[in-house]
């Protein structure tokens, strides 16, 4: 009886096999398996041109170098005209009187600068100062269990901790480097075209102190603009000369201030709207 049973029970399974043969020879099981093995190639040679053609990234460069250099080109064929010519634009008073507005605007930029630069400054100091709090304060008894006394330290290392989480909050660092590009930027293409408008207007330049002193204004900003690199490295002693260099800045740009507002005075005498 048993071997009765072990024979039909392999013969059922020789039948299942034989069948599932006969299944995968069909030419819809075929078809089916060329099917899903093109799609299969088909998605993989997508996601491999995906790979090797990239979306193109934005580039903004561009765009923001014809931005800055439309003011220039606008104004070269007037340059190149010279005065005495079809410029009642570039010459009337509206166009005079930007190269002033716009330099009150960086002399008060220069010392919201320079206050954010301190404050980052202050940023960087606090970790030294509270390192060397902490080295002041009385040692903790060998009992571990016994907390160690309170100290009048306590109080200013907590003081100083949280002065500094709220300068990081303040985002003082990538302001002052912000507003020191925008001072760089904005502040190299009005000094140019103050003198520019001058030549237009009357045919000649006028050496004096109001225009060595904005030469020298520019050449601080870019010295001082030039020491970042080293900053950056850590290096105290560009950091201290950065400093020095757009304090005499500003008080460069203070003296300069009454002979530029003689020169404002002769736009209006002299100049008329537009």
């Amino acid at each position: 009886m048993h071997g009765d049973k072990n024979k039909g029970y392999l013969h059922r399974v020789r039948l299942e096999k034989t069948n599932q043969r006969r299944e995968l020879r069909s030419p819809s099981a075929v078809g089916a398996t060329s099917s899903n093995s093109l799609d299969g190639k088909t998605c993989s040679r997508q996601r491999r041109r995906k790979k090797k053609d990239p979306p193109p990234k934005k580039n903004n460069s561009l765009a923001l170098s014809l931005t800055a250099l439309a003011p220039l080109a606008a104004a070269l064929p007037a340059l190149a005209e010279g005065p005495g010519g079809d410029n009642h634009l570039l010459t009337g008073q509206l166009v005079s009187l930007l190269h002033p507005a716009t330099m009150f605007f960086l002399f008060g930029a220069t010392g919201y600068t320079g206050w954010l630069g301190l404050r980052w400054r202050r940023t960087r100091e606090i970790p030294d100062l509270v390192k060397a709090l902490k080295a002041q304060l009385p040692r903790a008894p060998a009992d571990a269990e016994t907390p160690r006394a309170a100290s009048p330290l306590d109080g200013q290392i907590s003081e100083l901790e949280a002065e500094r989480k709220a300068l990081i909050a303040s985002g003082a660092r990538d302001k002052h480097f912000n507003w020191g590009s925008l001072l760089l930027a904005l502040g190299v293409l009005i000094a140019i075209e103050g003198p520019a408008n001058t030549y237009l207007r009357t045919g000649k330049l006028f050496p004096g102190p109001h225009l060595y002193a904005g030469a020298g204004i520019v050449v601080l900003w870019a010295a001082a603009a030039a020491l970042v690199p080293q900053m950056q490295k850590g290096n105290d002693t560009a950091r201290s000369l950065h400093i020095a260099l757009n304090c005499v800045n500003l008080a460069l740009f203070a003296w300069q201030v009454p002979t530029g507002l003689e020169i404002v005075a002769k736009v209006f005498e002299f100049t008329t709207l537009p």
